[in-house]
């Protein structure tokens, strides 16, 4: 029998680039404002924002379009003009429609799995846009269950283990986050793969488990995983 009942994948720059797509707003946020404030303090200011307005409007391309408005208004003391705010609210929309490019190796690895095991995929952000890339994708055959959460914290990962009626010890959970995809699984006795990408938003920035963490997994990128929870089934 095989050792996992349930392999999940995280969405956003773990099968298909994301984050460079926020990096680029906020670079031309940056260019925006340049003659008001240095870089390093709008960066700052628009961090400030999104962690205040997280609560307020959750994660994802409309939520970030949103706090760099309000960064925009707060850092030039209101003197924003409309011409400013519409060049924002483009940038978000073509965040928005940008094609999904998937990962180097995602694609055959999900095919060789999803033949011998029950994939999940499990994302947060806003339903409309993750729902869309992930039809966008090409990838969703691939997956039995497909769950878009409002965030990903250990309460909600036991919530889905027991709707799907999973142990933690026979789920595996694969991702770019530490914060998201890796403590909070670990936190419940399951397994995770950490797969690191280029780019990581601060707020999802954390602590590497020790190397002796029961549990835990670390690989450079996702034309491994097949071999390692091969390596895994053999005990």
């Amino acid at each position: 029998m095989p050792r996992f009942d349930i392999i999940a994948f995280d969405a956003d720059d773990t099968l298909w680039h994301c984050e460079r797509l926020y990096v680029e707003a906020q670079a031309q946020l940056r260019q925006q404002l340049a003659h008001y404030h240095s870089p390093d303090w709008i960066d700052e200011r628009l961090f400030q924002t999104e962690m205040r307005n997280l609560q307020h409007f959750g994660y994802g391309v409309k939520a970030f379009a949103l706090s760099m408005i309000e960064t925009a208004v707060e850092l030039t003391e209101g003197r924003v003009t409309g011409r400013e705010i519409q060049a924002i609210i483009d940038s978000a929309r073509a965040m928005l429609s940008a094609d999904v490019e998937l990962l180097e190796h995602v694609a055959d690895t999900l095919a060789h799995l999803a033949g011998a095991y029950t994939l999940m995929l499990i994302t947060k952000g806003d339903l409309r846009d993750q729902e869309q890339k992930i039809a966008r994708s090409g990838l969703a055959g691939h997956f039995r269950a497909v769950e878009i959460v409002s965030d990903k914290r250990q309460e909600i990962y036991a919530a889905l283990l027991q709707r799907h009626r999973v142990a933690p010890e026979r789920f595996l959970m694969v991702g770019n986050s530490l914060r998201s995809d890796i403590l909070p699984v670990l936190a419940l006795g399951a397994s995770a793969v950490y797969v690191p990408h280029e780019y990581t938003w601060a707020h999802e920035a954390a602590d590497l488990p020790l190397a002796s963490q029961p549990g835990f997994y670390e690989i450079a990128h996702l034309g491994i995983l097949p071999g390692l929870i091969a390596s895994l089934e053999a005990g």
